[in-house]
């Protein structure tokens, strides 16, 4: 299977191989999580070309990685991990984090069933969509002082949480507690403070979305009671990030690495993968801004879905409490971490970085909660709004293969240009009706963007990651109601 020159070489039915000789100076393979069926897709642009070059990333250990969900993107392909070693002169790349600077999601469950909705379902969407900003530049009701601001940053969830905007719990079962630590404000630019203030609590635009879901498929029983899951029950996602103030922070810190390649000797094949030694000056700045605009991100999720408690309270009359709204997990897609990982039966420091990839810790890590420590991470992959989402579990094959790393959904295989070129808007939305599916939006063109037939199909990427081992099944969701930004 080729690309243009770049031959692949098939390992298994789950995984490819892109061999060092690929490329001259990739440091390590490229390996690629893809059944023949995506590979197809995944070879129409050039995010395999893309896995080559983080391959030649300084420090680079084990492999480049990419989940079945890839696709081009900014430097780093979407869906690519990658992880370096500090003390081999690793270094950290804003490419390797995106603009959405921890654009994650959360899953929360009810005790309601799709019985106790169905005559409320239209009433329930346009609440959600007037209950909760959504939009290209929207605002919330959350108006803050640049001192609250600094604290929301180092803070995260937990600034939320404080205020009344979600109760401790909710912190116990977000990765990192809802805020990593090591964030410094002082490294975050006045522009980012100034696109960050008035949009805590908002949903954004493109693919953010909230919706509300049904179980509908269970495949792993026992996990499923842990968990609190049964058929027919409505969950409900909320996907969302950083907003402005994470976009302009990578933007500023890009520009910054753009000199450090002669600086610190660094040759990579495109600008896009700028990048520093982690351990360095301009490396150390970045993560600290980063992490700002990661815990940022963490508290708009806990807004939005304080927000979402709301708009349920006011449709079915109750207390949150007692419709039994609670969070799942919460767990980022963008983001680059300090780990401990083993390398060749050597446990090692390393910057793991995650574009558009769930962490997907094994049963037992000491970084999960104490409820999940037997069933492992909650993988929380939805798809887009048309079909089906799921719940997998972490898995000790991915702490072993990817860094305990695995796919965050289905992976686009239309650009939004072309899905505006190719989609009728009203031909989808009385596709999605039929289905038994609202959507409200707040662009025109957003539902098309984000059209079915703008994405891989989830089911297949999924079905690699669970036959590949680096996430478990446990169970799967359809909607019936969507609020697109």
């Amino acid at each position: 299977m080729t690309e243009g020159e770049i031959e692949l070489q098939k390992i298994d039915d789950c995984r490819w191989r892109l061999p060092k000789s690929a490329k001259p100076g990739m440091r390590v393979p490229g390996i690629i999580y893809a059944n023949e069926k995506l590979l197809k897709d995944i070879l129409q642009d050039k995010a395999v070309e893309q896995v080559a070059n983080v391959a030649f990333l300084p420090g680079i250990v084990t492999a480049s990685l990419a989940m079945p969900d890839i696709h081009w993107g900014y430097g780093f392909p979407i869906g690519g991990v990658a992880a370096t070693d500090p003390a081999r002169g690793g270094v950290i790349s804003p490419g390797g984090v995106g603009f959405d600077i921890n654009c994650g999601i959360r899953l929360l469950r009810t005790n309601l069933s799709f019985d106790d909705i169905k005559e409320r379902q239209e009433e329930l969407v346009y609440a959600l969509f007037s209950g909760v900003p959504s939009g290209i530049g929207s605002k919330g009701d959350i108006r803050i002082s640049a001192r609250e601001e600094k604290e929301l940053l180092v803070k995260g969830a937990g600034w939320a949480v404080s205020r009344g905007w979600g109760i401790e719990e909710d912190l116990e079962y977000t990765e990192e507690h809802g805020a990593i630590q090591g964030a410094d404000p002082d490294m975050v630019s006045e522009r980012a403070y100034t696109r960050g203030k008035a949009q805590s609590g908002t949903l954004g635009s493109g693919n953010h979305f909230i919706e509300v879901q049904v179980i509908d498929q269970l495949y792993d029983s026992w996990a499923c009671d842990e968990l609190e899951l049964d058929l027919g029950q409505v969950t409900i996602m909320i996907h969302s990030g950083s907003r402005g103030l994470g976009y302009q922070v990578c933007e500023d810190y890009v520009r910054q690495m753009l000199s450090c390649s002669q600086k610190y000797n660094i040759n990579v094949p495109d600008r896009q993968l700028a990048c520093a030694p982690v351990d360095s000056p301009e490396g150390k700045a970045y993560l600290a801004a980063m992490r700002c605009a990661a815990n940022y991100a963490w508290a708009n999720r806990q807004c939005l879905m304080h927000l979402v408690r709301l708009v349920f309270e006011k449709v079915f009359r109750t207390s949150w409490q007692k419709l039994g709204i609670s969070l799942i997990y919460d767990v980022a897609h963008n983001i680059a971490k300090i780990e401990k990982h083993e390398v060749n039966g050597e446990l090692k420091r390393l910057c793991v970085h995650r574009k558009g990839a769930t962490r997907a810790f094994a049963p037992g890590h000491p970084d999960l909660p104490e409820k999940y420590k037997l069933i492992g991470q909650p993988v929380i992959i939805p798809g887009d709004m048309g079909r089906n989402s799921y719940l997998l579990t972490g898995t000790e094959k991915a702490m072993q293969e990817t860094f305990g790393t695995t796919c965050h959904g289905a992976g686009r295989v239309k650009s939004r240009s072309a899905a505006m070129r190719s989609i009728d808007r009203e031909i989808l939305l009385k596709e999605l009706e039929s289905k038994g599916i609202i959507v409200k939006a707040s662009g025109r063109g957003t539902l098309v963007e984000e059209a079915p037939q703008a994405y891989k199909d989830v089911n297949d990427v999924v079905d690699v990651v669970h036959r590949a081992g680096i996430s478990k099944r446990v169970c799967r969701m359809r909607p019936v109601g969507v609020i697109k930004g």
